[in-house]
């Protein structure tokens, strides 16, 4: 990753956390952050490990408080992900799968879930059991920027 970058000023990329054989053996997801131009994003990559060699076959990235609310993966395994900045939410679910939720820092969580379906719907579960079915997009917040 970091020859990726080489040149570059006001870059720098941290590992918040990795998985090992996710959806098979030898695959692996990462979760990292990057701080370019003075801006943080957040990412998940996936991995598959051929010929003892890492491919990163596919990555999705989103800001701390997009009008994104969640993207997936377009191939297979579908990944879908998102960040989180409110502290009711206890559980996030992609069609059946739960997500697995990261603790970043301070108030700042990253959700991820692996889901064998393509399109499913998000939900969100609060900390008082209310579920909410969240869009891709908040049209709303788009709209007011």
């Amino acid at each position: 990753m970091k020859e990726i970058h080489i040149g570059e000023e006001s870059y720098s990329y941290s590992l918040v956390n990795k998985q090992f054989n996710v959806v098979h053996e030898d695959d692996a997801i990462a979760v990292f952050k990057e701080h370019k131009n003075q801006e943080e994003k957040i990412f998940i990559a996936y991995f598959e490990k051929g010929d003892n060699q890492w491919e990163w076959k596919q990555t999705k990235g989103s800001t701390w408080n997009p009008p994104v609310k969640w993207s997936s993966m377009k191939n297979e395994p579908y990944i879908y992900s998102g960040s989180i900045n409110d502290n009711s939410i206890a559980e996030v679910y992609a069609g059946d799968e739960r997500a697995t939720i990261i603790n970043v820092e301070d108030e700042k969580r990253f959700w991820f879930s692996i889901s064998p379906i393509k399109d499913v719907k998000v939900k969100m579960v609060k900390t008082g059991g209310n579920e909410e079915i969240i869009e891709e997009i908040n049209y709303e917040e788009l709209d007011s920027k």
